[in-house]
């Protein structure tokens, strides 16, 4: 059987997403860098792979599959390991409940505005746009509001093990805690900043950390 192929940066947060499921299943994979800052991603290869030329794609003994959550879910279920989705049905709600809130509300404030712009386009020699940054700060705030919540009293955004939720956190907490405005908020958020601990010791976390600019 063929190793499963992400195609992807290794910056990209989603992409960091699968990887991270993989590594939690134990699986060995290829990771083939597709870079959107050069643009690698409106070629016409990867557009066969994506019509939408976003990242990741994925492909496993030639089923191809784009899109994080149908991506991470097929890992879930085709490899042995442990289950990256709770048993009970409470438990699998709150999960698609923060997964929604984290790529619907966290990640365009968050990673498209605040982290994009403090970190990327310095980076590309470009200046911050700082009335984005202050447009995106109150949906940022709602949004680690909402994840303080689905937290409170819990190891996990669903419960009392690791999820598909917060396989999906992991990549954006990890960059939005870079930026001085994520930094301030997240200082005030003692339940995420307590998952984060006890996340950021996992060896699929270490071994997925990209090493971006």
């Amino acid at each position: 059987m063929a190793k499963p192929i992400v195609y992807g940066p290794a910056y990209s947060t989603y992409a960091r997403t699968v990887r991270l499921a993989l590594e939690e299943k134990g699986v060995d994979y290829d990771l083939v860098e597709v870079d959107l800052l050069a643009g690698a991603a409106k070629a016409s290869e990867h557009l066969a792979r994506h019509p939408f030329g976003k990242v990741p794609a994925f492909e496993h003994d030639g089923f191809e599959l784009y899109e994080t959550d149908a991506i991470v879910r097929y890992v879930n279920a085709a490899f042995p390991g442990p289950d990256l989705e709770p048993a009970d049905v409470k438990s699998r709600a709150r999960m698609a409940q923060a997964i929604n809130v984290i790529g619907g509300y966290a990640y365009p404030c968050m990673i498209g505005q605040i982290f994009i712009q403090r970190a990327v386009m310095p980076m590309m020699g470009n200046t911050a746009d700082e009335a984005a940054i202050a447009a995106a700060l109150p949906q940022a705030r709602t949004s680690v509001a909402a994840l303080e919540d689905l937290l409170d009293g819990n190891a996990y955004l669903a419960g009392d093990r690791l999820s598909l939720a917060d396989l999906l956190l992991i990549p954006i907490y990890d960059y939005a805690s870079q930026t001085p405005e994520g930094e301030k908020l997240l200082a005030d958020a003692p339940n995420l900043r307590r998952w984060w601990d006890g996340v950021r010791t996992r060896a699929s976390v270490a071994k997925t950390r990209p090493s971006f600019g």
